[in-house]
């Protein structure tokens, strides 16, 4: 890590985080629009950052609670320690078996 400290994951944080690195994600999605041609055209979306697990294993939590099972799941990987993480992410469409 980059000695940036990460927030506990609280009910009152875990909002305001969700909503940064989704804004960081259609960031992403609207420098790399290609991305959209590989997803399904309703999907539910769960980020994961790489270097917060507590953040990652309650947005798990939420989709394991939340979600639907007529909605494909898209995955975004990324780190939020970051200002500009844009460039570090990978988005992930599970394939229909």
């Amino acid at each position: 890590m980059d000695g940036t400290k990460m927030k506990p994951v609280t009910p009152g944080n875990v909002v305001e985080r969700n909503i940064r690195l989704a804004g960081e994600v259609i960031r992403y999605l609207a420098e790399h629009p290609r991305a959209f041609s590989l997803m399904p055209d309703d999907f539910e979306l769960v980020i994961l950052p790489d270097d917060d697990p507590e953040m990652r294993s309650y947005n798990l939590e939420l989709l394991g609670q939340y979600a639907r099972e007529d909605k494909p799941v898209v995955f975004a990987r990324t780190k939020s320690a970051q200002e500009y993480i844009s460039d570090e992410i990978s988005v992930y469409a599970p394939i229909a078996a």
